[in-house]
């Protein structure tokens, strides 16, 4: 069953989120993941409007989602967002039936 990468995230220096951002699609590709969507318009119905960009990735599985995000490669070009570069929410939720809200 798919599993989907949900992020809010906020930028507060681009030269060095980039640096983060550049090395992504490499890391997720490596664990299946699919870039659904990124930046775009968007509109928050509901809580903080903190957030200014939001992401969301289908992997395969929870599992290989998960090993993704803790992988050494993924932790590694994290390292240039959580210094300060960037501020991200980031939830794992895994599909399921989609007619039950």
């Amino acid at each position: 069953m798919p599993a989907y990468w949900l992020a809010r995230s906020k930028i507060n220096d681009p030269v060095e989120y980039k640096k983060y951002t550049d090395q992504v699609p490499a890391i997720m590709a490596k664990f299946g993941g699919k870039l659904l969507a990124r930046g775009g318009r968007f509109q928050v119905l509901e809580g903080p409007e903190k957030f200014k960009r939001f992401v969301v990735i289908e992997f395969p599985t929870l599992e290989q989602a998960v090993a993704c995000q803790q992988s050494p490669e993924y932790q590694a070009a994290s390292a240039f967002r959580k210094s300060g570069a960037g501020e991200v929410e980031l939830v794992i939720v895994e599909g399921g039936d989609a007619t039950v809200i």
